[in-house]
C-alpha cells in the first residue's frame, strides 16, 4: 500500500488505486497525511476543505468524508499495513507507517543523500528521490490555505533537491547534465534566482559561457519587468564568479585550490558595493572582456577539500570551548552519528534528550576529539534555555563570538540582525565549530548559525527543535539513557573498579534504579564517594524506596529533581497539568484516551499535551499514539500534585473499564461477563471505538500489562469494585489464549470480589478461573472452585451467570466421568438462558450439551442440539462457535453412518475456523477428518493449523 502526495493525491492498494471520489475527500486525506500520526483538528480540516466561508454543515460533511475514507481503507485491508483512521474527540488521526508515504520517503532519501561521501552515490539517491514526483504536489485536492502552503513547501523542497542534484553532477564534472536538468526547471520557474544562478554556473563550467551570460541578462530583465527589482546577491555572485573566471583564464593558470580566495583586480572594487551597483560594475567588465574576444572558460573547479589543520604549535584563531568532560563513558554510536552528520555541507547537528542524559558532555567530548577539522577555531555558548538565571541576550552571545574572531569592540554592531550578518560574513570562508548548548527554541539558534560551508554547528536541547530541522535541515542525534554496562562503568570511574567489582549485583541494581540517567548515576557516585563506609547494596536499598528516591539523587546544587524542575518550569499550563496527572498512572504506557482520563480532559487536548511533553523529552513516544515516562520523571511528576492521586486513579480505572467493555462487546457481541458498572462509575469524556474483532483483540493484548498494573493499583487503593471488573473484562483474550498464565491475575480478581462481599463478582470470577484451571489440566482444582459458583450466581440474582457457571462445571464433570450430571447442568443452562432471551449463552450451553451427547454415544440427540444452536447465532458474529457446532454435527453424521455428509460438515467447520483465525477449532475438525480419511489436503491443513496454534502460544 502506498499513499501519494507528490503529484495527484492518491492511495495505491494491492488491488490498484482506491476510488477516493470528490476533491473534498482527497483534500481531507491530504490534510491527514500531511500531519500523519498527529491529531488534526476539525478547524484545520475545515480550513483545508473550504477556501472561503465554510457552510453551516461543514462538520457533517467532514464526518461523512471521514466515514467513507475509513470504509475505503478497511476494504483495502489497510490495517494489515498498520494504517488506521481514528477519531479523537474533535480531531482525527491517520496512523500510517512513514514508509508508506511518498513525501516521507522523499525526505528520507534526501537525508541519505546528505550522508553520502561519494558524489556518485549522492546522485543516485537524489535521482531516486525526484522519481517519486508524479506531477505538482497535492494535485486533485482543493486549494485551502493550509494545503496551498503545504504544496508550496513541497515544491520548494523539490526545487532545492533539483539544485542539489545539479551541484552533485558538477562535482562529478558532468556539467552538461547539470545544465540540462536546470534548464527545464528554469523554464518553469524563470523568476527563481537560485535556480538561474546554478544554471549559469553549470553552463559556464560546461564551456557554454555565452549562454551563461545570456541567462543572466534575460533573468535580470525579467526581474525588472515583472517585479521591478534588481538581481539579488546570489545571482550577482554567480555573475561575478563567471567574470572572475574569465579574468583568471586571461591572466594565466588557475590558482591552486588552497590559494587565498581573493577577487581579481577587475572586480575587486565592486565586491564592496550593494547588489545593483555590483551588477553594473560587473557588466562593464563583462562587456570589456567579451569585446576583447579573449575570454574562455577555465577547467571545472575541483571539489573544495576538507579544511587543512594549522601547522603544529600554531594556535586556533578562536577557541571558547570548555574543558572536555571527565569520566565520560559509552556513547560510541552517538559519537559516530555526529561525525557522519558533520560531514555534510554547513551541517547543523542537533543533540536532543531529557534532562540529565548527558547532551552537553557528548557535545564537548566530540568537539575535543576532532580539533583538526576546525582550523579556524571552536566557539561555545551556553544559551541557558533551561536555567533559573534566564537566557543570555543574543547580542551578548554574538558580541562574544565576534570578539573571539578578532572584531574590535568598537566595531561590534549594536543590533542582533547586524551582528548576526557580520558573524555570517566573517565565518563564510572559515572552518569553524560552533557549539550552542542548552537551546530552548529554534528562533534563538538561527541568528547564531555561521555562514561558511566548512562550518559545523552543534546544538544541544531538551526540546526536539523541529523548527530548526525544517528551516536549516538540522540533523537530529537523539540521546537516550545509558545501557546498564555503561552505567556501571561510569560508577567505576568515580568509585574505583575494586569497590564496584566487590558488589557487582548491587552495582547493576544501582544502574537500574538510576534508570540509566547519567546525572542520576553521577549523583549516586558522588554520594557513595563521600561515604566510603557505605556499601553499594545499602544505598541501592535506599533508592529502591520510591518515596525517597529523588531526595537520594540530589547533592548540593545538582540533582535529578533540580534538572527536571528547570524543564518543567517552561511548560504551558495544560502540559504541566497533564504531566502532574501522568505521575499517578499505574501503568507503563499511555495513549491520548488514557492521558485524557487521568487529566479529566478530552483525547485531542491530551494528545496535544503529550506532544508538548515529548518535545521536551519528558515522555517518549514508543509507537504512534503510545508514550512512556522514565521512572524518575514519573516520581517527579507524582509530587507535582499529590492531592490529585485518587481522582486520577479512579479516572483511569473507569477509562479501562469503559474501553475494555467496548473491546469485549466488539470481540464477542452480547457476551460480556460483567455488565453491571460500579455505583460511582464516571464515564470518560470519550471512549475508543473498535472497528472489529481483530482491532479489539489487539488492544486487549497490547494493554494486558497495563490492565494488570491498574487492577493491582485498584486493589491496593481499596477500589475492589474496579479491580475485579478490569480483570474479568479481559475474558475474550483469556478465552483466546487460555494457557497464557491467567490464573494469578484471576486469583487477584477473586480476592477483590470476596473483599467487597460481592456474590455476583465472586461467581463470575470463579466461573472463569475454574474454566482456565480445567484447560490447564488442573481438573480437581477446577471442580472445587466451580462447585459453589452456580449457587452464588443464583443468590446474586444473576441467571446468566448461573447458566455460564453450570456449563463450565459440566465440562469439568464430564472430564471426571460424570456425563449424566454434566448433561443435566447443560440442560439447566439452556433453560435459564432461553428464559432470559440470551441467544449467546444458550448457544454456548447447546454446544457443550451436543458434545456431551456425542461422547455419551447419542449422535441423534447431539445432531438435534447442534442444529438448534446453529439456528440461533448470526454467522458473522459466531464464527468460532459455529465451527465447533459444525464439527459436532459432522461427527454425529459419521456416527450415524452418513460419511459423505459428515466429511462435508467437518471440512466446512475446518474452513470456517481457518477463516476466523480459530486454530484450535481447525485442529479439532481436521483431526476428526483424518480419523476417517487420509487425504493429503487434510494432513497439510492439519499440520499448518498445528504450527499456527503453536506460534500463537
Amino acid at each position: 500500500m502506498e499513499f501519494r502526495l507528490l503529484g495527484p493525491v492518491s492511495v495505491e492498494a494491492h488491488t490498484g488505486p482506491l476510488p477516493l471520489g470528490p476533491a473534498k475527500r482527497r483534500s481531507l486525506l491530504a490534510a491527514l497525511l500531511l500531519s500523519a500520526n498527529t491529531p488534526v483538528s476539525l478547524g484545520r480540516l475545515t480550513d483545508s476543505l473550504w477556501d472561503d466561508t465554510p457552510p453551516l454543515h461543514a462538520r457533517s460533511v467532514i464526518q461523512g468524508h471521514v466515514s467513507r475514507l475509513r470504509a475505503l481503507l478497511l476494504g483495502a485491508d489497510a490495517e494489515a499495513y498498520g494504517v488506521e483512521l481514528v477519531t479523537l474527540g474533535d480531531a482525527y488521526l491517520l496512523r500510517v507507517p512513514e514508509t508508506l508515504l511518498d513525501s516521507q520517503r522523499f525526505e528520507e532519501l534526501l537525508m541519505l543523500a546528505r550522508e553520502q561521501r561519494d558524489p556518485a552515490d549522492t546522485v543516485l539517491m537524489l535521482k531516486e528521490a525526484l522519481s517519486l514526483w508524479q506531477g505538482p504536489a497535492l494535485s486533485g485536492a482543493l486549494a485551502g490555505p493550509p494545503l496551498r502552503a503545504a504544496a508550496h513547501s513541497l515544491e520548494e523542497s523539490r526545487l532545492a533537491t533539483v539544485e542539489h542534484l545539479a551541484r552533485a553532477y558538477g562535482t562529478l564534472g558532468e556539467h552538461h547534465r547539470a545544465a540540462a536538468l536546470l534548464a527545464s526547471e528554469a523554464a518553469a520557474h524563470p523568476l527563481r534566482e537560485p535556480l538561474a544562478a546554478e544554471l549559469m554556473l553549470a553552463l559556464y563550467r560546461a564551456g557554454r559561457q555565452s549562454e551563461a551570460l545570456d541567462r543572466f541578462h534575460r533573468t535580470r530583465r525579467l526581474l525588472a519587468d515583472e517585479l521591478g527589482i534588481d538581481p539579488g546577491h546570489e545571482l550577482a555572485d554567480a555573475y561575478a564568479l563567471i567574470l572572475r573566471g574569465y579574468t583568471a583564464a586571461q591572466e594565466g593558470p588557475a590558482r591552486p585550490a588552497d590559494a587565498p580566495r581573493t577577487a581579481p583586480a577587475a572586480s575587486a572594487a565592486a565586491l564592496a558595493l550593494p547588489a545593483p551597483a555590483l551588477v553594473d560594475s560587473l557588466e562593464a567588465a563583462d562587456a570589456a572582456l567579451v569585446d576583447s574576444g579573449t575570454a574562455k572558460a577555465p577547467a571545472a573547479a575541483p571539489p573544495r577539500p576538507l579544511p587543512v589543520p594549522p601547522p603544529a604549535g600554531e594556535p586556533h584563531s578562536a577557541d571558547l570551548l570548555p574543558r572536555a568532560p571527565r569520566g565520560f563513558h559509552g556513547r560510541t554510536a552517538e559519537l559516530a552519528a555526529l561525525t557522519r552528520a558533520a560531514a555534510g555541507e554547513a551541517p547543523v547537528c542537533l543533540v536532543t534528550g531529557p534532562a540529565g542524559v548527558g547532551k552537553t558532555a557528548l557535545a564537548l567530548q566530540w568537539a575535543h576529539r576532532s580539533p583538526a577539522l576546525f582550523p579556524d577555531g571552536r566557539l561555545f555558548a551556553d544559551l541557558r534555555g533551561f536555567s533559573e538565571a534566564g537566557e543570555p541576550a543574543l547580542i551578548d552571545v554574538l558580541r562574544e563570538f565576534l570578539l573571539a574572531l578578532g572584531v574590535p569592540p568598537r566595531r561590534v554592531p549594536e543590533s542582533v540582525s547586524a551582528a548576526a550578518a557580520l558573524f555570517r560574513s566573517l565565518t563564510d570562508r572559515r572552518g569553524l565549530l560552533v557549539v550552542l548548548d542548552n537551546a530552548r527554541d529554534s528562533a534563538t539558534v538561527r541568528p547564531l548559525l555561521p555562514g561558511g560551508a566548512d562550518c559545523v554547528t552543534l546544538v544541544t536541547s531538551r526540546h526536539r527543535l523541529e523548527g530548526l530541522i525544517a528551516s536549516d535541515a538540522a540533523r537530529p542525534v537523539p540521546l537516550d539513557t545509558l545501557p546498564a554496562d555503561d552505567g556501571i562503568a561510569l560508577l567505576s570511574g568515580v568509585l574505583g573498579e575494586e569497590r564496584v567489582l566487590a558488589e557487582p549485583v548491587a552495582a547493576r541494581r544501582l544502574a537500574e534504579l538510576c534508570g540509566g540517567l547519567p546525572l542520576a548515576l553521577r549523583v549516586t557516585a558522588a554520594r557513595l564517594a563521600g561515604r566510603p563506609h557505605w556499601t553499594l547494596a545499602a544505598f541501592a536499598g535506599e533508592l529502591a524506596d520510591e518515596r525517597g528516591r529523588l531526595a537520594c539523587l540530589d547533592v548540593d546544587d545538582t540533582g535529578v529533581a533540580a534538572a527536571l524542575r528547570l524543564t518543567v518550569q517552561h511548560l504551558p499550563p495544560e502540559a504541566l497539568h497533564q504531566l502532574a496527572r501522568l505521575g499517578h498512572h499505574p501503568g507503563g504506557h499511555v495513549d491520548p484516551y488514557t492521558a485524557a482520563a487521568l487529566a479529566g480532559t478530552g483525547p485531542a487536548v491530551a494528545a496535544a499535551a503529550l506532544e508538548r511533553l515529548a518535545a521536551a523529552h519528558l515522555v517518549t513516544e514508543t509507537a504512534p499514539g503510545r508514550w512512556i515516562l522514565h521512572d524518575l520523571v514519573r516520581l517527579y511528576a507524582r509530587d507535582l500534585d499529590p492531592a490529585a492521586g485518587r481522582e486520577a486513579l479512579v479516572g483511569v480505572l473507569d477509562h479501562y473499564i469503559a474501553t475494555a467493555l467496548a473491546a469485549a462487546d466488539t470481540a464477542e457481541p452480547g457476551g460480556e461477563p460483567c455488565f453491571v458498572l460500579p455505583d460511582d462509575y464516571r464515564r470518560p469524556a470519550a471512549v475508543r471505538e473498535f472497528t472489529g474483532r481483530p482491532e479489539a483483540m489487539r488492544w486487549l493484548a497490547a494493554e494486558r500489562e497495563d490492565l494488570t498494573l491498574a487492577a493491582v493499583a485498584a486493589r491496593d487503593a481499596g477500589l475492589d469494585d474496579r479491580a475485579w471488573r478490569i480483570i474479568l473484562l479481559q475474558w475474550p483474550q483469556v478465552v483466546h489464549r487460555v494457557r497464557d498464565s491467567w490464573s494469578p491475575l484471576l486469583e487477584l480478581a477473586l480476592e477483590s470480589a470476596r473483599a467487597g462481599k460481592d456474590a455476583y463478582a465472586e461467581s463470575r470470577v470463579l466461573t472463569l478461573l475454574g474454566w482456565v484451571l480445567a484447560e490447564e489440566g488442573r481438573t480437581a482444582e477446577a471442580a472445587a472452585l466451580l462447585e459453589p459458583s452456580p449457587a452464588l450466581a443464583r443468590d446474586a440474582g444473576d441467571p446468566l451467570g448461573e447458566a455460564t457457571a453450570l456449563v463450565n462445571l459440566a465440562v469439568v464433570q464430564a472430564e471426571l466421568g460424570d456425563l449424566g450430571t454434566a448433561s443435566e447442568g447443560c440442560l439447566r443452562a439452556v433453560e435459564l438462558s432461553r428464559r432470559e432471551g440470551d441467544r449467546h449463552t444458550e448457544m454456548l450451553a447447546l454446544q457443550h450439551l451436543a458434545r456431551l451427547q456425542l461422547t455419551a454415544h447419542r449422535p441423534a440427540d447431539a445432531l438435534a442440539s447442534a442444529g438448534t444452536a446453529l439456528a440461533l447465532g448470526p454467522e458473522h458474529e459466531e464464527a468460532a462457535r459455529r465451527s465447533l457446532l459444525l464439527a459436532v454435527s459432522g461427527e454425529a453424521h459419521l456416527a450415524l453412518g452418513d460419511e459423505e455428509k459428515g466429511i462435508g460438515l467437518l471440512d466446512r467447520a475446518a474452513r470456517e475456523a481457518e477463516d476466523a483465525g480459530y486454530e484450535e477449532g481447525a485442529v479439532r475438525a481436521l483431526e476428526a477428518l483424518l480419523r476417517v480419511t487420509a487425504r493429503t489436503e487434510y494432513r497439510r491443513r492439519y499440520d499448518q493449523a498445528l504450527r499456527r496454534l503453536s506460534d500463537d502460544g
